[in-house]
């Protein structure tokens, strides 16, 4: 495994920084607004870099 490997979050760990419901983390990536990557049990995780900038880029809106 490379040190350049991404950070991959969990549903619980996106809405613990967005504050929002996990199952609204699931709604936003069937949506489209996040990629999703399943693990070989079948469960959703999210980039790091992809969540912060979603983060960044409702925060800066909100402003």
């Amino acid at each position: 495994m490379s040190q350049e490997q991404e950070v991959l979050l969990t549903p619980s760990e996106v809405a613990k920084l967005f504050r929002v419901d996990p199952k609204t983390v699931t709604r936003w990536a069937k949506a489209g607004k996040l990629t999703s990557i399943r693990t070989l049990g079948g469960h959703r995780r999210y980039k790091e870099s992809e969540v912060k900038a979603l983060l960044n880029a409702v925060q800066s809106k909100g402003s």
